[in-house]
């Protein structure tokens, strides 16, 4: 008998979502335009009252280079926590790539947080499959970083302002694409 340990059953339970929702296979979604048909929820924000200063988390860039979230003080950042193995995960990646394109032109990157043990190349494989340009490789391999904003399960995504403080948070994924939730995001980011 084989013992199921979190991410097992965190993956389970991602596809069981992602099928309920969407009555395809994660397979037949993989590119943006599934997100109009893909039956993945809009994105629903919970905005946080009191936004408070985000920890200065480290990560990895895909060429390995450390890098700290203070750096990034000044601009907007959406902090997306992933994987390639999460179903959930996968099924917004097309959609958090849309949203990336949106929101570059207002200084507002998108940061996908890739927890794979396996590093650039496994994320650089999905990305290469599913023709994924605009997002790039980062890596929290250790779920340190996750760990530091109280990442539960995945997918989780984190709007930090331009002074550096969480300001909304949602988990689960979502649609990402549309116009609605790139000007909330812009109007949150200030």
């Amino acid at each position: 008998m084989r013992v199921l340990n979190r991410r097992g059953m965190l993956a389970i339970a991602g596809t069981l979502a992602v099928a309920s929702h969407a009555g395809k296979s994660p397979a037949a979604e993989r590119h943006p335009e599934f997100t109009a048909a893909g039956g993945l929820p809009p994105a629903a924000l919970t905005v946080l009252r009191q936004p408070s200063l985000a920890p200065d988390i480290t990560f990895l860039q895909a060429d390995g280079t450390e890098r700290r979230l203070s750096e990034f003080r000044g601009h907007g950042m959406v902090l997306n926590f992933w994987a390639t193995w999460c179903a959930p995960c996968v099924a917004e990646m097309p959609a958090l790539a849309v949203l990336s394109a949106a929101l570059a032109p207002h200084d507002i990157a998108v940061m996908p947080l890739s927890s794979d043990r396996g590093g650039a190349a496994v994320v650089r494989r999905f990305y290469d499959t599913q023709k994924i340009a605009a997002l790039p490789i980062l890596l929290d391999p250790k779920g340190e970083a996750g760990r530091k904003f109280a990442v539960r399960g995945i997918p989780v995504t984190l709007i930090i302002d331009k002074q550096g403080r969480l300001c909304a948070r949602m988990e689960g994924a979502a649609d990402w694409s549309s116009r609605a939730i790139a000007a909330q995001i812009r109007g949150l980011v200030g």
